[in-house]
């Protein structure tokens, strides 16, 4: 797939997905920890979202900073717009206002602080190589 087919799946990806979070990892498993926390704060919203890792390719983060400006990861577009990176999304979450931009009433159980992290996947079994 040549850049320009990358630069143009994101931007098809961001247009066809009201919530899309750009991470490293996927949501079951969030491989950095301001992903997981960015994961945690969705998951607390109740939002439904897609996410894209950008960890199989590094062209995949480097197009999307070029096309969105924001040069961390990870990414949050909600209605085809940036809303920003972790720290971003924490602070809107923590004030309400992420509830607001994605047009949702914030849970009534919902904590005041976000979430430290998302809950984590089982860790996945590796072989033991016993040959060497």
């Amino acid at each position: 797939m040549s850049d320009n087919q990358i630069r143009e799946a994101i931007s098809e990806a961001i247009r066809d997905n009201e919530v899309l979070l750009f991470m490293k990892g996927t949501p079951q498993q969030p491989m950095c920890g301001f992903s997981s926390r960015t994961v945690a704060a969705l998951q607390a919203m109740e939002t439904p979202f897609a996410a894209v890792d950008v960890l199989p390719d590094p062209r995949i983060r480097q197009e999307l900073s070029g096309l969105s400006g924001w040069p961390t990861i990870p990414q949050l577009f909600v209605n085809g717009e940036l809303v920003g990176g972790c720290d971003i999304v924490i602070e809107m979450y923590e004030s309400g206002e992420l509830a607001e931009t994605l047009g949702r009433d914030a849970p009534a159980q919902a904590p005041a602080q976000a979430p430290d992290a998302a809950p984590q996947a089982a860790p996945t079994l590796q072989p033991e190589n016993r040959l060497g």
